[in-house]
């Protein structure tokens, strides 16, 4: 088995970045998820209410970030717009982190046609990992929950055979994609190797609405959310693909081998 794709998704919820290799921080992908979109209230906002997010393109060199939307309309930020201490809210968590000034506030909230902040977690902050998952220290930047989430090649192939219009693994937002198992053979891992990083297998995705926007179109659909829900539900919902909690920092690099060290009883 071997890891075939590594994606990062600096801005929750706006358009990811495809790598050849990346670096693993204490966070997860460094710059995964590091930066957020808030609401007036603190409270982040994702393509489950506004799919035009997906449309923004993003880069990331150093923190210094180049956002384009699908108008080709561009934005430069870098880590000097950031000058303001507030708390937000992510899931079920609060966070201390950093705003941007107003002006690149009212870039997103041109296109969202709602008043935004772009904000960034800080090294200084902290955001535990479910301990019900991970029972150890683990911090997680804005990702809902864990740090990376992992999909195979098999699993995603499999799912489009039951579909009359298939998807792209895009729709899945995965860090990780492997090749070389069979169809949910990531279901039964417990510790996996992935180049010189181990990771645990902490917990299954539960998939939400944002899999059904069409990335054309950005409406809503019922796949491929409705397929799923016929032979991949659990008592965690509908489910596809796995969230890893990484045990070590160092490189990934597409190629890199897949050794699985226990597996699930």
């Amino acid at each position: 088995m071997k890891l075939t794709a590594i994606n990062k998704f600096p801005v929750k919820s706006l358009k990811g970045v495809s790598l050849s290799s990346a670096v693993v921080d204490d966070f997860g992908i460094k710059n995964d998820r590091r930066w957020m979109l808030v609401d007036e209230d603190g409270t982040f906002i994702s393509q489950r209410k506004h799919p035009v997010m997906g449309t923004i393109g993003v880069q990331d060199a150093d923190g210094l970030l180049a956002f384009k939307s699908s108008c080709n309309q561009e934005l430069s930020v870098s880590p000097n717009d950031f000058t303001e201490t507030c708390s937000v809210k992510v899931w079920g968590d609060e966070v201390s982190v950093l705003a941007a000034h107003s002006e690149v506030g009212d870039w997103f909230s041109g296109i969202l046609n709602k008043k935004v902040r772009l904000v960034y977690m800080p090294d200084r902050s902290f955001r535990q990992v479910d301990r019900e998952y991970a029972d150890y220290n683990q911090r997680v930047s804005f990702a809902d929950g864990f740090p990376f989430l992992l999909i195979s090649e098999a699993s995603l192939n499999d799912l489009n055979t039951r579909l009359d219009n298939p998807v792209g693994m895009s729709r899945f937002r995965p860090n990780l994609v492997v090749s070389g198992c069979d169809a949910y053979e990531e279901d039964r891992w417990k510790k996996i190797r992935v180049g010189g990083i181990e990771f645990d297998v902490v917990k299954p995705c539960s998939r939400c609405i944002m899999t059904t926007i069409d990335e054309n179109t950005l409406k809503h659909g019922k796949e491929p959310l409705k397929t799923l829900a016929g032979y991949r539900r659990n008592e965690y919902g509908v489910c596809f693909g796995q969230n890893l909690v990484h045990r070590g920092e160092g490189h990934l690099t597409v190629g890199d081998s897949i050794e699985v060290l226990e597996r699930q009883s």
